[in-house]
């Protein structure tokens, strides 16, 4: 068992590498290959949309597979291939078909990493294995962003996407160290466990939920206040000439140190007192964080306040496939639960940035912070109000009597 969480930890690490070289380099390249601006959006636009897109069929496509190594490992190559197609002309096509293929196999690379982690750990001890997981992708995603950067400065941009796709190797290693004979017993402790024929319902009753219902809603609301904070901020201080280059690196890595920090806290403190006050906490640092935005405009305070960052990502991180797991314990549709919430994220970041544009431009970045605020304010409301606790009732150990040293599980 300690080679195959070994290897999950690997997975989680090298495959938020790996996603690290689809973020700004690939505008960078494309501007220092002659792209208008116009057609620059217009590129990247494709894996925005794949993204929202392929999050159900993402979801059900892990879920009615039973080899879920396998599942992982063709997402892996299809990242692979994207970033070496990257490395080609920058033609349209080509930009655009590496763009889609990207954000398809993201689609997949989620639900499939959830499904592995409660395969190997259970449902009782996910909460926490999902903490180490969200440790272990900040982490990942921290040093892969170093290396990409040292690579674009010392050899070319392109050379990021030769140096993604080499990444993509050692993450198809790690799957060679789940083992499956690892798998966790019973199988029934969760039926996404078992094989798809041996499910007793069908995958759309899983919206029969409403704790599903309402933490997506949530999920938009957080999105929605969230995506568009950072590059909001960045934006006014460029205007302002105080945004320089050791600034926007902080904001980068201070919240995934205080992610690696506190995730797998976050996840054990989630299995012991439940999921709501984790999830509470983590939702209200965003609109704290837009508050403060709002009121403390300078450079320092943004790199500071984006400690708040770390912790609202740290929750999220967890609580999504954690959420998931808990409203599908009935049904065992565990990955499409986590496609829906992944649906219902993007397009509150779609909308985020979008809205975030349009109110800058005629009620000022200040005005535009307090907005983002209460829409985070409004998704910690709506925890608060409807959202039950989902955390399965834990097991307890009854003695038995009559009998030497004897316990049963109740």
């Amino acid at each position: 068992m300690t080679r195959s969480l070994l290897g999950l930890n690997g997975l989680n690490f090298f495959t938020a590498a790996v996603q690290a070289g689809f973020g700004p380099f690939i505008a960078v390249w494309l501007t220092q290959s002659g792209w208008t601006l116009e057609a620059l959006g217009l590129v990247l636009s494709a894996g925005t949309l794949a993204a929202p897109i392929g999050q159900l069929p993402g979801g059900m496509l892990v879920d009615q597979i039973h080899a879920k190594r396998t599942v992982a490992a063709g997402a892996l190559i299809a990242l692979g291939a994207s970033a070496l197609m990257l490395c080609l002309a920058p033609t349209l096509p080509i930009v655009w078909g590496a763009q889609i293929a990207h954000g398809l196999a993201s689609c997949v690379m989620t639900p499939v990493i959830a499904a592995l982690t409660l395969s190997l750990c259970g449902h009782e001890k996910f909460s926490e294995q999902v903490g180490q997981n969200t440790r272990y992708a900040a982490i990942g995603n921290a040093a892969s962003a170093a290396l990409l950067g040292a690579a674009a400065s010392s050899i070319s941009e392109q050379a990021v996407f030769l140096v993604t796709a080499a990444l993509v190797v050692p993450a198809l290693s790690t799957l060679f160290m789940l083992r499956a004979t690892d798998r966790f017993e019973p199988a029934d402790d969760h039926p996404a466990m078992l094989r798809p024929a041996q499910r007793p319902h069908w995958p759309w009753q899983i919206f029969a939920e409403p704790a599903l219902h309402i933490f997506a809603i949530a999920c938009v609301l957080f999105q929605l206040a969230n995506a568009a904070l950072l590059p909001l901020a960045l934006n006014r201080l460029t205007h302002r000439g105080d945004a320089p280059g050791l600034l926007v690196s902080a904001t980068i890595v201070v919240p995934q140190v205080i992610t690696a920090l506190i995730a797998p806290w976050a996840g054990r403190l989630a299995q012991r007192i439940g999921r709501r006050p984790v999830l509470l906490a983590g939702f209200a640092a965003v609109p704290l964080r837009a508050l403060l935005f709002a009121l403390l405009p300078g450079a320092l305070p943004l790199a500071a306040f984006q400690a708040l960052d770390g912790v609202s990502a740290a929750a999220f991180g967890l609580m999504l496939p954690l959420i998931a797991a808990d409203v599908t314990k009935r049904t065992g549709y565990l990955n499409l639960a986590i496609g829906a919430l992944g649906l219902a994220s993007g397009l509150g970041a779609t909308f985020s940035t979008a809205a975030a544009g349009w109110i800058g431009e005629r009620l000022g970045d200040r005005a535009t912070f307090l907005l983002l605020a209460a829409a985070g304010a409004s998704a910690v409301a709506l925890l608060w109000a409807a959202m039950p606790e989902t955390r399965p009732a834990q097991k307890r150990r009854v003695r038995v009597p009559n009998a030497d040293n004897a316990t049963q599980s109740a």
